[in-house]
């Protein structure tokens, strides 16, 4: 069973939780102001709604039954007068509650998108992208359509309540009492199906979140997904996942269908009762039609308001689902971050001590790095090699501090990286990966992602040191040729020769490549092995290869077995030990040979 079909995440239902609700109202003190306006529209409009019911009663009780044609003139220009601000004030509250909701949207977006840049890589092992991706998009959504609707009504919907019941109060107190009996029933009915709707709405989003994930994880490896003929079984899974969503949805929303139709039947009740006691004392004249219809009338004011708020909570229910998962995200901490008085790391030289280095992924595991001892020179070139699992990339890792060690330390130059800010120390290396990463935009912008302010100079140079002009010069915008998402109208040897040229322009002290030649073709890697002449020249470098042939020039190369060096020495003494290394090398040139005569005996 795959973890869109049973995330433990997305099965758990978790109850409403009052303090996510008080950060969510946060938001608003930055908009105090707006919020004040707003509410003084709102009361003002609520007040002219109140005011249209006794408007009807004059013009019942004055115009219609005493025949006087004036009074009827005046109430119409009062209702017309009511309307008129009545739409004015709503124009106005709407538009800024929704300016208001959106600079809030912007400013919760900015600040999760901004936390999970600063997370660890440890935060990012295990979670899909495609339900980080849906905390941003339909979670902030919920929680804004809350702010922009939901509080308003609120605010809106409670001061107009409050202003019926006591408007029905002071009408008649009899009347507004026997209206009143029909809440112990509405109490009971909203009591009992309450739970049921926040559970429906928390499942119904949670199984959108894993339609996201599934569709992300899809698009990304949809060339994985073809070359096995994966289309149907995928169709199928996401079949399942897209089914599971709809029934949730149906399930909340035939839950909220059934609720609120009984809470106006309720309401329903209440308003017969009324007209039967007011018909009864019409009847005896001790009060009048228009009394008993601005009455009536107050009386399904008085149960609309009750229906909207019953439907904001289920609105906020499904924003506090989201809010869950968005302070998850906002109250992890960066694992790995500056600590208190860091300070920047001064211009390496290169020479790079890992001390007793141990490190483990989670506490309850094994060490993956065992008390590993490694001093470097400056401008040493160390290949490491060793089987996969050996904890090659993990050395790496911890030497660019996307971990921090378990035990042990890494000094630079004599300085733990402990000590030094992250950005000082970052911005003196450059990592090579085996799929590096193109981002969206041109030519130009990927080059010049590491140091913006490259002049054009330095750039051409950089590009032309690593081969990246000769495939550059041949495109009719040159540099400025967009590359689309990912580097896609880019060749796999394209894309890894403009990494080289990134990572050569921002000339790094320390240089990290890590299989970085192992995805291109041989005649690309010879324009590479050339370009790293020059890339290499003067910097440390830490190479992880699994074709030894790239190393064998290598000042030291290290053997990595079970997160320890089990050999160490240039490429001509380990041949001479014929130890795990001469093996590996010894195998790789029997399968090429081999691999060869094959290629030749089909020609």
């Amino acid at each position: 069973m795959s973890q869109w079909d049973m995330d433990s995440e997305d099965q758990e239902d978790k109850p409403f939780n009052k303090q996510y609700m008080k950060r969510m109202i946060g938001y608003l003190k930055p908009h105090k102001k707006v919020m004040v306006v707003v509410g003084i529209i709102v009361v003002l409009n609520m007040l002219l709604s109140l005011a249209e019911p006794l408007v009807i009663r004059y013009a019942i009780d004055k115009g219609m039954v005493e025949k006087n044609m004036t009074v009827l003139h005046i109430a119409g220009f009062m209702m017309l007068g009511i309307r008129l601000f009545s739409w004015l004030f709503s124009f106005l509250h709407i538009r800024m509650i929704n300016s208001t909701g959106q600079r809030i949207l912007y400013e919760l977006r900015q600040q999760l998108f901004n936390h999970l840049q600063s997370l660890s890589f440890r935060f990012f092992d295990g979670r899909p992208a495609g339900k980080i991706m849906s905390r941003i998009t339909n979670d902030t959504n919920a929680i804004g359509e809350l702010i922009n609707g939901g509080l308003i009504t609120l605010m809106m919907e409670s001061t107009h309540l409050v202003g019926i019941i006591v408007i029905l109060l002071w009408m008649d107190w009899k009347l507004a009492l026997m209206a009143f009996t029909t809440f112990p029933f509405l109490y009971l009915l909203v009591s009992r199906f309450r739970p049921k709707v926040e559970g429906a709405w928390t499942r119904s989003r949670k199984t959108m979140s894993a339609i996201n994930g599934n569709v992300n994880e899809t698009i990304q490896g949809i060339r994985v997904v073809q070359a096995f003929s994966r289309e149907q079984v995928n169709d199928r899974k996401f079949e399942n996942i897209n089914n599971r969503n709809r029934v949730a949805f149906m399930r909340a929303v035939s839950l909220e269908s059934m609720v609120w139709p009984l809470v106006e039947l309720i309401g329903m009740v209440g308003t017969c009762l009324v007209v039967w006691y007011g018909a009864v004392r019409v009847i005896d004249e001790a009060l009048t039609i228009g009394f008993i219809i601005a009455f009536i009338n107050y009386l399904w004011r008085f149960w609309g308001p009750l229906s909207s708020l019953s439907k904001v909570y289920s609105q906020l229910l499904s924003a506090m689902a989201s809010a869950e998962r968005i302070y998850e995200i906002l109250d992890t901490e960066p694992e790995v971050q500056d600590k208190t008085g860091a300070k920047a790391m001064p211009t390496i030289q290169g020479r790079v001590v890992f001390k007793d280095v141990s490190f483990r992924y989670k506490p309850d595991q094994a060490d993956v790095i065992r008390r590993l001892n490694l001093d470097v020179r400056p401008g040493e070139r160390i290949a490491i090699v060793g089987p996969t699992g050996a904890g090659k990339s993990t050395i790496v890792n911890l030497l660019m501090r996307f971990y921090d060690t378990t035990d042990g330390s890494i000094t630079i130059d004599g300085v733990d990286i402990k000590d030094v800010t992250l950005a000082s120390l970052r911005s003196q290396m450059g990592i090579v990966l085996q799929d590096s990463f193109i981002f969206s935009g041109t030519i130009e912008d990927n080059l010049r992602y590491g140091k913006q302010d490259a002049t054009a100079e330095e750039l051409e140079n950089a590009a032309r040191s690593v081969r990246v002009d000769r495939f550059v010069d041949k495109m009719p915008e040159r540099y400025a040729t967009q590359v689309e998402e990912r580097g896609s109208k880019l060749s796999v040897g394209q894309r890894q020769l403009l990494a080289f040229g990134r990572v050569l322009l921002s000339d790094p002290r320390i240089l990290i490549l890590d299989e970085a030649t192992s995805s291109v073709d041989t005649e690309t890697e010879q324009h590479i092995q050339e370009a790293l002449k020059q890339l290499l020249h003067g910097r440390t470098a830490f190479i992880i290869a699994h074709r030894l042939s790239t190393i064998r020039d290598a000042d030291r190369i290290l053997v990595i077995r079970d997160g320890e060096i089990a050999e160490s020495g240039n490429h001509d003494e380990l041949m001479q030990v014929k130890g795990l290394y001469a093996n590996l090398y010894y195998n790789q040139f029997l399968m090429q040979q081999s691999l060869a005569l094959k290629v030749n005996g089909a020609s």
